[in-house]
């Protein structure tokens, strides 16, 4: 049985989900210095499924400009360096002995203003699950029985506040991770 305090709470928690994953994602995009994080979103076709790069390769920054990549299975090291390639991060892996080398280039203005777009997708995709949670919250309420009006209306408005301070939240790690790019 849903009441409004626990559909209050699932909303939340889908827009907790937004947010993190948007921090996350966020976090991966490079800003000019090699990090491991920045692989993260990779995705690798292996084993018939597509996989997270950090489950079928272990990741290294042992320079602040080169990433390192060791495939745990060596069958794979041609598909891995397939998937750094084709990813939107603009890297160019080379194989030696096993082991991709991912030279971190130097952001030039035209890759800094792409990946600031890179960014501001991800903040829309994290603002649609916001609102998607709050939609989903929203028509639940509106399905419960024996409830007044004016406490469905309330805790519209609650959702609401709910939805502008995650959209708020978000807005402000884009803002942040904008400058970050931008700063030469």
């Amino acid at each position: 049985m849903n009441s409004i305090p626990q559909i209050i709470k699932d909303s939340r928690s889908g827009m907790e989900k937004a947010l993190e994953s948007s921090k996350r994602e966020l976090s991966s995009i490079r800003t000019g210095k090699a990090s491991v994080n920045l692989l993260d979103t990779v995705k690798v076709d292996a084993y018939g499924q597509s996989m997270p790069l950090n489950q079928v390769a272990s990741v290294s920054a042992p320079e602040p400009r080169l990433l390192t990549v060791t495939p745990w299975d060596k069958g794979l090291t041609q598909v891995i360096e397939k998937a750094l390639r084709e990813s939107d991060l603009g890297l160019n892996p080379m194989t030696q002995t096993g082991v991709i080398r991912v030279p971190i280039p130097a952001l030039n203005e035209e890759r800094r203003k792409d990946l600031v777009k890179v960014v501001h997708k991800l903040a829309e995709e994290a603002r649609i699950g916001v609102r998607h949670a709050r939609t989903e919250g929203r028509d639940k309420l509106k399905k419960l029985d024996k409830v007044s009006e004016d406490d469905v209306k309330h805790a519209e408005k609650d959702l609401q506040k709910l939805h502008d301070e995650y959209i708020a939240r978000i807005d402000d790690l884009l803002k942040a991770k904008e400058a970050e790019i931008m700063e030469v």
